[in-house]
């Protein structure tokens, strides 16, 4: 009877399944829209992007293309992260939750605000905070896949530095700075001479449309197929040698507001305004010599026991009853300084530890601190002396080493980035 009763249950539960099933409305479950190699973009990915692009373009008042235009350049972005992305975890690259959280609060902190108002903006544009989280943490990560490649495939000599300081001092345009903007119309690389043609047509037709007043960013987001092209097209500010050399020979002797272009280069035929234009400086630095007696705590230095034993040789150093050198020879954990009287040479501040920093600054000449903590333990430092140093040479040479590798770095990184993607397995699912 035990058994008739639950084999009748069992019938009956099946039934009412059964129903449910039959009466159930289908659901749309979230569908890829591009296969990578060995990974994929999803459909949601690539709306999520469209969105903030979207919300974005409303809030400081910016023209949008097409939702066409705007999704192939939101694909063109996923699949370009996708890759490095790829890339970062052969190399085993991770960003932890620490510099993530230094890194949002840096994002709140230019805009304004602090982390829980940028939490806010976050949630009422709609977006969901943890996976803002994540998209910052796999930009963070991409970017730094693609640097480590890229600088790998760079290599600056002595002769190329010197060289270029010639230069600048023979043309006389260190101090100036471009602002450009840049559209790319792509040659697909198996392209044909008729490829090639209309693509050009298509460039002087970008031009046109630019000539006749049409917004730059807007057209780059529709039209380029550059890296920045979700960014309208902006590379931000340059010096003219820091510039692919196919750009800064164009734009040498160019007013504001020029557009210059079609350019050829092997990626296709490029366009770029001149957005503005401004001087650098080269500002002079201070130098401070200082000394200085580490204490670090211990299983048997207890913090507070440290920070007494430092108070009492700075009593002691300033009734002139004891000798700084000295007592750093014996009692400071500094390998760097002890044997030397705990001394440092002449040294720009900013390279110290900010505690350290803060505090030798705020010295006269031959003062000596009260006891404070750094990561390494804790000091007493006594400023010995402050200059400004003319660091105007080295300072050029720095500058001219920058833009050399500034400029190799925009070139090599677009070269590595287009040889991934024509390397890769790439599938339009949704096409």
């Amino acid at each position: 009877m035990k058994l008739k009763s639950l084999l009748l249950a069992s019938i009956a539960f099946m039934a009412l399944c059964h129903v449910n099933t039959a009466n159930a409305k289908r659901v749309e479950l979230d569908k890829v829209a591009v296969k990578v190699n060995n990974g994929v973009i999803l459909d949601s990915e690539i709306q999520v992007l469209i969105d903030r692009v979207k919300n974005t373009a409303k809030e400081s008042g910016q023209k949008l293309p097409s939702d066409k235009a705007l999704r192939r350049q939101a694909i063109d972005k996923l699949i370009q992260q996708t890759l490095l992305l790829q890339t970062a975890g052969r190399m085993g690259l991770v960003i932890s939750d620490g510099q993530l959280d230094q890194t949002l609060n840096q994002i709140a902190k230019e805009q304004g605000s602090t982390l829980d108002q940028l939490r806010q903006s976050v949630e009422a544009s709609g977006d969901n905070f943890q996976a803002y989280r994540e998209e910052v943490r796999n930009e963070m990560i991409s970017s730094r896949a693609l640097r480590a490649q890229v600088e790998r495939r760079i290599y600056i000599s002595l002769q190329e530095v010197e060289a270029l300081l010639k230069i600048i001092e023979q043309q006389g345009q260190s101090n100036e700075e471009y602002n450009l903007g840049h559209i790319l119309v792509e040659i697909p690389v198996d392209a044909t001479a008729k490829d090639i043609e209309e693509q050009k047509k298509r460039a002087e037709k970008v031009i046109e449309m630019l000539d006749g007043g049409r917004e730059f960013k807007e057209v780059a987001i529709a039209s380029s197929g550059g890296p920045r092209a979700l960014d309208g097209g902006q590379m931000g500010w340059m010096n003219i040698n820091e510039m692919p050399t196919l750009f800064a020979e164009a734009v040498r002797g160019e007013k504001k507001d020029a557009i210059i272009g079609p350019l050829r280069s092997g990626a296709g035929f490029h366009i770029v305004k001149l957005q503005d234009i401004r001087g650098r400086q080269v500002v002079e630095t201070v130098e401070v010599r200082s000394r200085h007696i580490l204490v670090k705590p211990s299983i048997i230095v207890s913090e507070e026991k440290a920070r007494n034993m430092l108070a009492g040789f700075a009593k002691d150093l300033r009734a002139g009853e004891a000798d700084f050198g000295e007592l750093a020879k014996e009692h400071s954990e500094d390998p760097g300084s002890a044997l030397n009287g705990g001394e440092y040479d002449w040294t720009d501040p900013t390279t110290y530890a900010g505690e350290f920093r803060d505090a030798l600054l705020s010295l006269e000449k031959d003062q000596i601190s009260e006891p404070f903590r750094t990561q390494f333990g804790w000091h007493i430092v006594q400023l010995l002396d402050k200059r400004v140093a003319d660091k105007t040479e080295m300072a050029k040479k720095n500058r001219a080493h920058q833009m050399l590798f500034s400029r190799r770095f925009k070139e090599e990184s677009f070269a590595l980035q287009r040889e991934m993607r024509e390397n890769a397995y790439i599938e339009m699912v949704d096409e």
